[in-house]
């Protein structure tokens, strides 16, 4: 879509115009312009790709989500730091299907990146502890769970943690297992 310079100037470029209406006495398109550059401001913050990705993930309709994130062509230079960790987020949670250890390493950019909102970081790190579970690192997934519910205010989560907690147990109580999902290879 549109480069973040680009989207800044445009919305200068509005806001001048507004400025101009206002002076004209049309108060009117002045209100209507000053709203239309907060609405590109918006997408300079809030990508409209991520956005879009996040709503498909609802939906649980997984291609789409990656054609708009594919669409993406330089997530370093073309997207802020939020809008960069949440990119690696769901690229991570949409990888996470085919290739543990890539999705892994795109959550842990995610979180090195910075994530806004204690929820996303525990969102992040259950991620994390379904990999680590995945892979036989117990310790590791242990410590991860404990942050999620730290992290998990509102008990959003609570299910989720729940559920890998015995999951954990299951992997590593049994004699002979092999690690979450029943044997999953490596």
């Amino acid at each position: 879509m549109l480069n973040k310079v680009i989207r800044l100037g445009l919305t200068a470029a509005i806001l001048v115009w507004a400025v101009f209406q206002f002076i004209d006495g049309n108060i009117g398109n002045g209100i209507s312009l000053v709203l239309l550059a907060g609405l590109v401001l918006f997408t300079y913050f809030r990508n409209e790709r991520i956005l879009l990705s996040l709503w498909y993930m609802r939906k649980q309709d997984m291609d789409k989500a990656k054609k708009m994130l594919d669409g993406i062509k330089d997530p370093e230079n073309s997207l802020v730091r939020g809008n960069r960790a949440y990119y690696y987020l769901l690229q991570g949670m949409i990888i996470s299907q085919t290739s543990i250890g890539k999705a892994e390493t795109l959550v842990k950019k995610a979180l090195n990146t910075g994530l806004n909102m204690d929820q996303d970081k525990a969102m992040a790190k259950l991620q994390l502890a379904g990999f680590a579970i995945a892979k036989g690192r117990k310790r590791e997934a242990t410590t991860l769970l404990t942050e999620v519910k730290k992290l998990d205010k509102r008990k959003v989560l609570e299910e989720q943690t729940k559920f890998m907690k015995q999951q954990l147990k299951r992997a590593h109580g049994a004699p002979g297992a092999r690690g979450f999902q029943g044997g999953m290879r490596r």
